[in-house]
């Protein structure tokens, strides 16, 4: 979970809503299907906006409505069981990438990033920490913090783990360890 300064902070609340409205929209509610496109665009902005340079920002509406027109075309194919997030999660990622390959280009993305929830509002910050507090708490309080000054505050790992009084690879071992943690405590339980 990373933020850029003080800027938006994932939430992890928004999924029961967003299924919600995509499976409303699925029975043909107009109201829900503008307003999860309304809610999927401003998140997309984000999305897109934090992935792409500052000479590629002249795409960053062209990719927002690429999208959400994906979704649009491939809505029957979600199945209201999964998580929304993730699914929508995955079209955005196809379109980005499409967009990188059309102008040849190579970005780095590293996996931890992919633990992630899907996009952040810029208006929910304080929603967003309590929830990132909840989410953490869990976890042993070196891996919280590594979590915290790694993904949230964009340390180094050499950094982090100076702060924690551990090397760098130590540091990144338990920082594995926790996304590892975190991301199999978000996945939906199979009962």
């Amino acid at each position: 979970m990373r933020t850029l300064g003080d800027g938006p902070r994932v939430t992890i609340e928004i999924e029961p809503r967003l299924n919600a409205l995509m499976r409303r929209a699925q029975a043909g509610e107009a109201a829900a299907w503008r307003e999860l496109l309304g809610v999927l665009s401003g998140r997309l902005t984000v999305y897109f906006g934090r992935r792409l340079s500052a000479a590629q920002a002249a795409d960053l509406e062209d990719l927002v409505q690429e999208t959400l027109l994906a979704i649009h075309r491939r809505r029957e194919t979600y199945d209201p069981a999964q998580p929304f997030t993730a699914w929508a999660h995955a079209l955005a990622r196809y379109k980005l990438i499409d967009f990188w390959r059309r102008r040849r280009l190579r970005v780095h993305v590293p996996l931890d990033e992919m633990a992630e929830a899907l996009w952040s509002a810029p208006d929910e910050s304080a929603e967003a920490r309590m929830d990132l507090d909840r989410v953490l708490g869990g976890l042993p309080e070196r891996q919280r913090t590594l979590v915290r000054d790694v993904k949230v505050e964009g340390l180094s790992l050499a950094e982090a783990g100076a702060r924690a009084g551990i090397s760098e690879g130590a540091a990144k071992v338990s920082l594995h360890r926790a996304m590892a943690a975190l991301t199999a405590r978000m996945r939906p339980r199979e009962d």
